[in-house]
């Protein structure tokens, strides 16, 4: 892992593995579903990597798919997962368990601005797991390093409130593929900047214009 900076805090937030719905391109949003065979094993592969860094405390959404993929580094580590709802993906409304196509057919003006009907909007979610990371950083020792594992909208757009990017950008920042992580160094002043992004063993490509991290 790169730009470690001895004294200083770092933060790595983990998208889960492979799901079905992943597969099927469906908006997954806080429907619980699993990993499947491909994610479990992604998961373990990049729990080995993870476990390399020496993290000392490991958060995760309680929804299934980021759980299990915690849980993968944890019986790597021997740390405890702790759980906080407020890490679980975007409620997509009426969007859930539809697939990116069926999205732009049945609702395309919200399509166009990605607000799902009977859902979160971009900031509500931001500033949810924005300040789910925040309550955790203020508990993480001066040299700690926290993994979370969650999902890929509420990452992307938590990391952007934690970053303090104006909304105007978060779309700019690309998503995370499937248990792929991204880190965090915090700076000197307190504030944190973003070292990597979308780091992982196999990276897949992420297609910005079907939204693919959003309700992941």
């Amino acid at each position: 892992m790169t730009d470690r900076e001895p004294g200083r805090r770092r933060l790595v937030l983990w998208r889960h593995g492979q799901t079905s719905w992943n597969v099927e391109r469906r908006f997954q949003g806080k429907t619980d579903i699993p990993l499947d065979e491909t994610g479990v094993q992604q998961a373990a592969r990049a729990a080995r990597l993870l476990a390399a860094l020496r993290p000392t405390a490991i958060l995760a959404s309680p929804l299934r798919r980021a759980a299990v993929t915690a849980q993968a580094l944890a019986d790597v580590t021997g740390l405890p997962v702790r759980h906080d709802r407020d890490l679980i993906e975007r409620d997509g409304g009426e969007w859930e368990g539809l697939t990116s196509r069926e999205i732009r057919e049945r609702y395309p003006a919200e399509h166009a601005v990605w607000q799902p009907p009977g859902g979160e909007t971009s900031a509500q979610v931001a500033k949810r797991v924005g300040t789910a990371l925040d309550r955790a950083l203020d508990e993480l020792p001066p040299t700690g390093l926290l993994i979370v594992a969650s999902h890929g909208a509420a990452l992307r757009l938590g990391m952007s409130h934690l970053l303090g990017l104006p909304e105007e950008v978060w779309e700019r920042l690309g998503g995370l593929s499937n248990c792929n992580w991204s880190v965090l160094s915090e700076m000197r002043d307190g504030g944190w900047r973003l070292a990597e992004h979308n780091a992982g063993t196999l990276p897949e490509p992420v297609l910005g214009d079907d939204r693919t991290d959003n309700g992941a």
